[in-house]
């Protein structure tokens, strides 16, 4: 069975982050593991708080799951600040994680920026090189080549 690594927020509502991302996972027959960076309190109506987590404790869920559990792919969500997303970029060269996807959440569909600007320089500069697959939708794509 293959494993997946999904590294995103937590959705309450259940419709996106890591719940979206472990459903996607399992219907498909595969193992799925997490790394939460943010807690959201979201619903279909809108988000309506973010907590993150520290970079510290996302490189504790990383080397938790990268020294038991060896993931054969990861795939990013939301990772709100520059601090988190280079403490992800350093595990996954450290352990030479393969296989990337990197959906760019920038925006929640209800229209909620959920990320910084200087947290966006960090996606674009740091995350998204080592990707072996990026998925942006149109409104990110225009983002990270900058019509927008």
């Amino acid at each position: 069975m293959k494993k997946v690594l999904t590294i995103a927020g937590s959705d309450s509502s259940g419709g996106a982050g890591i719940q979206a991302d472990i459903k996607t996972i399992t219907v498909h027959k595969m193992y799925a593991m997490s790394a939460i960076t943010a807690l959201t309190a979201q619903n279909t109506r809108g988000v309506f708080g973010i907590m993150e987590a520290t970079p510290e404790f996302v490189e504790n869920q990383l080397d938790c799951i990268f020294t038991d559990i060896f993931p054969d792919a990861v795939k990013i969500g939301m990772v709100s600040n520059s601090k988190i997303i280079e403490a992800i970029v350093k595990k996954l060269h450290q352990y030479n994680a393969k296989n990337i996807v990197i959906d760019p959440v920038m925006v929640s569909t209800s229209g909620c920026k959920l990320i910084s600007d200087e947290a966006q320089d960090a996606l674009i500069n740091l995350l998204l090189p080592i990707g072996t697959v990026i998925t942006p939708n149109i409104p990110e794509s225009q983002v990270l080549v900058g019509l927008k």
